[in-house]
This record gives structure tokens, sequence and C-alpha cells, in this order.
């Protein structure tokens, strides 16, 4: 079974952060936003795996991410 969910990743001052909004406390963070997607999917096969172990229902994916273009004031 191939689900997909909404991944929000920001730039700190000096590296890369990740969470999963309908995973809470499923988080990571890298130096480049490369090693910190490797790390997100790693972080939601080990989040999933651990609420199956503990018999806890998976979640189904609810959140969209998406862009929104805004011309500002100069």
């Amino acid at each position: 079974m191939s689900v997909k969910y909404a991944v929000i990743f920001e730039r700190a001052a000096s590296n890369w952060a990740a969470y999963v909004p309908d995973l809470p406390g499923c988080t990571t963070t890298g130096e480049t936003l490369e090693e910190v997607k490797h790390n997100i999917r790693e972080a939601i096969q080990g989040h999933l795996e651990t609420l199956r172990e503990f018999g806890d229902p998976i979640p189904e994916p609810s959140s969209l991410a998406g862009d929104i273009e805004i011309t500002t004031a100069a």
C-alpha cells in the first residue's frame, strides 16, 4: 500500500527542518534540503512502524501543502 503525506520543509539559519502535519511528533532536521528529505522519509517509515507495533491506527493523509504566489508592494 502506498500513501502520500504532506511534508513541510523549513529553512533555518544553519540547517533544514521538516515535519508531517498528519503525524504529530514526526520531525527531523538535516544540513541540506536533500538530507532532510532523506531523513523525513525514514522518520515517516519509523513513525508508522511504531504505530503498528503499539496497535495504534495509521492516520490517513488529510493535509495538503501548496504555494500561493502574491505580488508585494515595492
